[in-house]
């Protein structure tokens, strides 16, 4: 059913499945679903577009944009719940670079582009000690309330946060860091 949290078997390096076990049915043959901590550790992009075939569509820094882009995949008119094979054969060529395209509006990528080094399964996930974590730091260097939103944007795990839990973050860390 649309919308509603399922299971959802993802195809990894080939022919390895994953069942990621709480992803969400976006549209007819499409699922948005988290990144499960142990698979892609280096891509900062923690949220897939994935198709009922497994495959991996696109991904996204944060899960308002994946959802997004699941829009502008079912505004294309591919049918979705085809076989991989199908959506395949009907993607060639420039309908590809054009639906990459289309996508990146969205700030969707194609799956494996937003690599960083070291392990960012976390982004988009933060704890209160994050928080004071990085308010004693932005305290420390003085920021200004601007310059821990530029700083925020670029960093793991506050830039997969979605706009309101950013927000949210963000008056959080320039109360505690005195920064306003």
């Amino acid at each position: 059913m649309i919308g509603e949290t399922t299971e959802y078997r993802m195809v990894v390096h080939g022919e390895q499945r994953y069942t990621v076990p709480d992803a969400i049915q976006a549209a007819p043959g499409l699922f948005v679903f988290r990144m499960p901590a142990d698979q892609s550790l280096n891509c900062a992009a923690r949220w897939r577009i994935g198709h009922h075939g497994g495959l991996a569509i696109a991904e996204a820094m944060r899960r308002e944009d994946a959802f997004k882009g699941v829009e502008i995949l079912v505004q294309s008119g591919i049918d979705w719940t085809q076989d991989t094979e199908a959506i395949q054969a009907a993607i060639k060529g420039d309908a590809v670079s054009d639906l990459t395209a289309k996508l990146s509006w969205a700030w969707c990528e194609q799956p494996g582009t937003s690599y960083m080094p070291g392990d960012v399964s976390g982004n988009g996930i933060y704890t209160d000690a994050d928080i004071e974590a990085t308010a004693a730091e932005f305290k420390a260097d003085g920021y200004k309330a601007l310059d821990v939103m530029v700083a925020m944007t670029h960093r793991v795990p506050w830039m997969g946060l979605d706009t309101e839990d950013f927000n949210e973050a963000h008056n959080r860390i320039v109360e505690l860091s005195g920064a306003a």
